[in-house]
């Protein structure tokens, strides 16, 4: 891929792990989990393509309404990569960043969480931010409260700087998995200008080849952000 134009900001979508565990006659925490495994690969991935930050939309402050059941398998899956096999977080040498409202989540995975950001603090292999009980609507009226609460007016510079992104360069791609065509209330004020590839591949099958496939069709586009072709 020496001559594909790389995106500097790469976001993931990961649907799909549920519909895929039921294809495989399988409960639904078998595809979580699967899932997991494959955003370590696919991420890792990305990042040795040379792209230099990866978002994924982990657990959305929706997926909080979800079956105590499945919550817990959830939070379990949370506790043991972030705990027992952080390992795996660590061997990726990227800084890893928590975006969203951690602190519903049990005690303990808070901790972990925590943990592993303080530890990757200082790695500079790329930056690798995981949205755990995130959701944009609710960032956004974060941010217009802080704004508020500071009793000041904000432009559109000074509003990215309240949202969990700030300093963070606008995601160029965002990859949803699934087969569905919608942002699901994920960073939607980032973006605005993002290009979107919709993948009818289930979170779990997405593989290296299809996320390089992702990026030659983001290298095709056009990107004029409003404006007008030149020359």
């Amino acid at each position: 891929m020496n001559r594909i134009k790389l995106p500097v900001h790469v976001a993931f979508i990961m649907d799909g792990n549920g519909r895929w565990a039921r294809r495989h006659f399988r409960p639904r925490s078998y595809g979580h989990r699967a899932g997991v495994q494959n955003m370590t690969k696919v991420c890792t991935h990305a990042f040795r393509l040379g792209v230099r930050i990866v978002t994924v939309y982990a657990l959305s402050a929706e997926n909080l309404s979800r079956p105590k059941e499945e919550l817990d398998d959830l939070f379990e899956l949370i506790r043991l990569y972030f705990g027992k096999k952080r390992d795996k977080l660590l061997e990726m040498q990227v800084k890893i960043n928590v975006l969203g409202d951690i602190s519903v989540l049990p005690p303990d995975v808070q901790a972990d969480i925590l943990s592993v950001a303080e530890e990757t603090a200082g790695f500079t292999g790329g930056l690798f931010n995981i949205c755990l009980n995130y959701g944009a609507r609710q960032e956004i009226v974060r941010a217009v409260n802080a704004a508020v609460a500071c009793g000041r007016f904000v432009d559109e510079e000074s509003f990215k700087d309240l949202l969990s992104t700030a300093g963070v360069p606008d995601p160029d791609l965002i990859i949803r998995t699934g087969g569905e065509v919608r942002l699901s209330n994920f960073l939607l004020y980032q973006a605005a200008y993002s290009e979107l590839y919709f993948s009818k591949r289930m979170w779990p099958e997405f593989s290296k080849r299809d996320l390089e496939r992702a990026i030659e069709n983001y290298s095709a586009r056009d990107r004029r952000f409003g404006n007008i072709r030149r020359g």
